[in-house]
């Protein structure tokens, strides 16, 4: 396995190829892992030479953490995409740099089977699975991180060395604990993960048709704008305040929605709109459902709107969802994103708030969005994965993005007070509380890290990972032992 450096032809490829383009590593080298030996061999040398390590699957990490200045090694995992069946194990192997639409593809085409995972199709199964993973299915089939079998881990131990290890949910297991911390405990903490064995908690027999959640036969996709000069602030509270008790009446796993799935995107009022954009997997009744969500949240409005409806097969969907999310453009944004878990409605006051800053400073590209969230989900206790938060409504998103480094200041100041305005009652962060119940590390955000910005006296790592905390931080004393494997967010070991 060659060392590909800066004279590399394909260096700034490999250099460059991430999300956000706030961030900018220049690594000494990049090693290309084509195999489970090939990453023990590139942690083994990066730890020998004492050079600062970090892995990368899809590079859709949203803060600095690989595209960092001090980082010299760079371990890529985007050739090791194999997806296979394993007869021993009744489960699908996934490796670490298969990406979530390919991932789609070859489950869909081999077996006919779906693991609910993340919405754009091009981010890496990676660093995904391990932030526990929600998407467009999550309320009929849970995280993808509640249908992980088992991991095979490069970890470094106390003296040094590079091993591989594998870890498994059996109760049997003396690995288990290390599968439990990849189960929404986040990427770059324990080691670098080489593969994924994904097989549902409830699935019996060999049959791998029946490991994972048959696919749906076709996705009903919805679409709804309004034109955002029609909307005085009561009818804005009006629209916020449908989604959100919407969301509340709907997320309990029994209800009758758990097959559709909604975002309210809230945009600044310079982009000119408002817009609704969902799925439903209910084939026949996709249609009903969407037609009862809609009267529920966008009529009562009484502004004229339109309304889009589209059937299509489920692979082409998932290959291509809601085309206009991910436009062109869409890699070449500097961004920020925040974001929060919610367990009840937003409050008058933070819908006040939202309304403010979507109608302020009309530079800004950026604005919120609500995610419908709950159903199976809802159904796993807190403490049975890494990821936390087991009952909640809504996902909530900040963002703001610019293309011209000049308008970073600007907009940074604007995502910053705006959230920090939104839970000022809570010190600035969503804390764990009655109505909010924290953030997920999948949209990690190192201001959480930063008392300037959060004044909740509250740590970072309790929005994150709320009581798991502590057993994470044994997981990550015992497997790295000598703090390898770090960056601005992750876990500290006991001591």
């Amino acid at each position: 396995m060659e060392k590909i450096t800066p004279t590399d032809i394909r260096y700034p490829d490999l250099a460059g190829k991430r999300f956000n383009k706030r961030f900018t590593g220049k690594p000494e080298y990049i090693r290309l892992a084509k195999s489970t030996k090939d990453v023990v061999e590139a942690v083994q040398e990066a730890v020998d030479s004492k050079r600062r390590l970090v892995v990368r699957s899809g590079g859709y990490c949203l803060e600095g953490f690989v595209a960092d200045p001090t980082v010299q090694v760079l371990v890529d995992m985007s050739l090791m995409a194999d997806i296979s069946y394993d007869t021993e194990r009744s489960a699908f192997t996934v490796e670490a740099g298969a990406t979530v639409g390919e991932m789609y593809r070859r489950l869909f085409l081999g077996w006919g089977v779906v693991l609910p995972a993340g919405e754009h199709p091009n981010i890496g199964i990676g660093g995904h699975v391990l932030g526990g993973a929600f998407g467009f299915l999550c309320r009929e089939y849970g995280l993808a991180a509640d249908h992980l079998y088992g991991i095979e881990v490069v970890t470094v131990d106390a003296a040094g060395k590079a091993n591989i290890v594998i870890a498994t949910r059996e109760a049997t297991d003396p690995n288990r604990e290390l599968w439990w911390a990849h189960t929404g405990g986040g990427g770059g903490n324990f080691g670098i993960v080489t593969r994924y064995w994904l097989r549902s908690a409830g699935a019996t027999g060999s049959d791998p048709a029946a490991a994972l959640p048959k696919a749906p036969a076709s996705i009903t996709t919805f679409r709804v704008s309004w034109d955002w000069k029609d909307f005085d602030e009561t009818l804005f509270s009006r629209l916020m305040r449908n989604f959100g008790e919407w969301s509340q009446q709907n997320s309990a796993p029994d209800s009758p929605y758990t097959q559709l799935f909604s975002l309210l995107f809230l945009n600044h009022r310079n982009l000119g709109k408002l817009e609704m954009k969902g799925v439903s997997t209910a084939g026949p009744k996709a249609i009903q459902l969407i037609d009862e969500h809609l009267a529920a949240i966008a009529d009562p409005i009484g502004l004229p709107y339109t309304r889009q409806i589209e059937e299509t097969p489920w692979l082409r969907f998932a290959l291509n969802p809601f085309p206009e999310l991910f436009q062109p453009g869409f890699d070449n944004v500097q961004a920020k994103i925040k974001d929060a878990f919610f367990r009840q409605p937003l409050t008058d006051r933070q819908i006040a708030t939202a309304y403010k800053y979507l109608t302020a400073n009309e530079s800004i590209g950026g604005g919120m969005g609500m995610a419908t969230y709950g159903g199976k989900v809802n159904t796993v206790s807190p403490e049975a994965t890494a990821s936390a938060q087991r009952d909640s409504i809504l996902d909530v998103a900040w963002s703001a993005g610019w293309g011209d480094p000049k308008g970073e200041t600007t907009t940074l100041a604007w995502i910053r007070s705006f959230y920090m305005e939104f839970f000022e009652g809570s010190g600035g962060v969503p804390l764990p509380n009655e109505q909010t119940n924290g953030c997920m590390i999948n949209h990690p955000d190192t201001d959480l890290a930063n008392p300037e910005w959060n004044k909740s006296g509250v740590p970072w790592h309790t929005l994150y990972y709320k009581d798991n905390y502590p057993r994470l931080q044994k997981v990550k004393s015992k497997w790295d032992p000598l703090n390898i494997f770090h960056h601005a967010l992750s876990i500290q070991a006991t001591h």
